[in-house]
């Protein structure tokens, strides 16, 4: 790696994860990088392209014809495609139902891995996905797998009105050949069933102290 630390935060679906890398990121100075946020990117485009999301070989094609532009703006990771800023529109239920099957074309992981790994040239990072601490920063020491119980991820899901159910996320994150979602080795599990989002936090904090890392 370069002089940049990374921060892996990797987990399932409603987790907490994302929240968590944010404010890691926030108490720490650091910037956050959400990677999910990448491949649904992917996916809006393949399905504004009208190309079918479960066609790994013409998704694989349709990533060849894209402009895939990555940046930071106010310590937070963003994302373009042809020359379109996205947000909100990631968030829709037909990007929920789609997103796994994208993410699981190898072509599309080599690709985003590679960008994913361009933001430690120049920044230190808390990164948070799926296979951050597997294949992204694999010899990273800062690693945490944040899980909960499926029951409490169900309902933050519906709380944030997604409605894709997180069982079969689970079973299509963690059954795909490529980059399977599991724990890293090195990796510490974080529990955040009964936490509240500040005591997870602190949590996450000591957790980091405890890899060594050191606060300025």
């Amino acid at each position: 790696m370069s002089g940049h630390i990374a921060i892996a935060i990797d987990g399932p679906a409603a987790s907490g994860k994302s929240t968590l890398a944010r404010l890691l990121s926030e108490a720490l100075g650091l910037t956050m990088v959400n990677s999910g946020e990448m491949y649904r990117a992917v996916t809006w485009k393949v399905l504004k392209s009208g190309v079918d999301p479960s066609d790994a070989e013409a998704v694989a094609k349709a990533l060849e014809q894209m402009d895939i532009e990555c940046g930071v703006e106010n310590r937070l990771s963003t994302i373009a495609i042809d020359g379109v800023r996205l947000g909100p529109e990631l968030r829709t239920e037909e990007v929920n139902r789609s997103v796994s099957l994208v993410s699981a074309v190898p072509e599309v992981r080599e690709k985003l891995v590679d960008l994913q790994r361009g933001f430690l040239k120049f920044t230190d990072l808390v990164m948070e996905g799926r296979d951050i601490g597997t294949v992204v920063f694999p010899d990273t020491p800062f690693k945490i797998y944040v899980d909960a119980d499926a029951d409490v991820r169900a309902e933050r899901r519906v709380a944030a009105g997604e409605v894709d159910a997180v069982h079969d996320r689970d079973r299509e994150d963690s059954s795909r050949k490529t980059a399977p979602l599991k724990v890293a080795e090195g990796a510490a599990v974080l529990d955040t069933s009964k936490h509240t989002i500040e005591s997870g936090v602190d949590a996450a904090l000591e957790i980091l102290s405890e890899q060594g890392l050191k606060r300025d």
